[in-house]
């Protein structure tokens, strides 16, 4: 099972985390990202990965059990 975390504290609003992977993260009003859906193919999974990688806060981590 795999759970993909955002630390909105660290989180500055950068959006590349969404130009990465629009179908699972979002930004709120305060352009700080959201998790829409927890990713569920493989392909969607490694976009996500490299989007915690690219992320300039590192307020993204994948959890995999």
């Amino acid at each position: 099972m795999v759970r993909v975390n955002v630390d909105t504290d660290r989180c500055v609003g950068a959006g590349q985390c969404v130009l990465a992977v629009s179908d699972v993260f979002d930004q709120d009003d305060d352009g700080l990202v959201t998790v829409l859906v927890q990713p569920s193919d493989p392909e969607t999974l490694d976009a996500v990965r490299e989007a915690a990688v690219v992320c300039p806060s590192m307020a993204i981590t994948v959890v995999e059990d």
